[in-house]
């Protein structure tokens, strides 16, 4: 996948509305008013998903503080979704993109390097958001370990203060 796919900061975030674990659409247009994170994710289950997930969950009440959106979006379907939020407590939306039009229009799903080799996939990635649904930061390729910590100083610096 090109650079150019993908998004940059002053960037306007490309809509969607996907069923989230419950089945109920989600669209990115419930964000607007308000600093989110947006963060797509190879596939539930797995020891890297997982952990970022439940670290993200971790730090909810302190996005839910701050007043911060937070929605996470793989391939799988909604079932599995369910099973993963039902499985590790998670009290934010995950959503389907079975087709994954939406993560390749995020720049999220094409060519990276999986030990070594290239192919095609999900490219783990967190988006902040400005309450106007523009990227405020755009992190491609990111790390599951100590991700979270490092979104909730990104954010902490852009919420208004109390």
């Amino acid at each position: 996948m090109a650079d150019s796919a993908r998004l940059a900061p002053g960037d306007r975030a490309p809509s969607f509305c996907l069923p989230n674990q419950y089945s109920a659409p989600t669209c990115l247009e419930s964000l607007t008013g308000k600093v989110s994170i947006v963060y797509f994710y190879p596939k539930d289950m797995t020891p890297g998903c997982t952990l970022e997930a439940t670290d993200l969950n971790e730090i909810g009440d302190e996005l839910r503080d701050l007043n911060i959106g937070l929605l996470g979006i793989s391939p799988d379907s909604v079932e599995s979704h369910f099973q993963f939020s039902e499985r590790f407590h998670l009290g934010f939306d995950i959503l389907s993109d079975t087709s994954k039009e939406v993560m390749t229009a995020w720049g999220a799903y094409g060519e990276k390097m999986n030990y070594g080799r290239k192919v095609v996939g999900v490219i783990r990635s967190t988006f902040i958001l400005h309450p106007d649904l523009t990227i405020a930061h755009a992190l491609y390729g990111v790390k599951a370990s100590g991700h979270a910590a490092r979104i909730l100083r990104l954010c902490q610096a852009m919420a208004p203060s109390h």
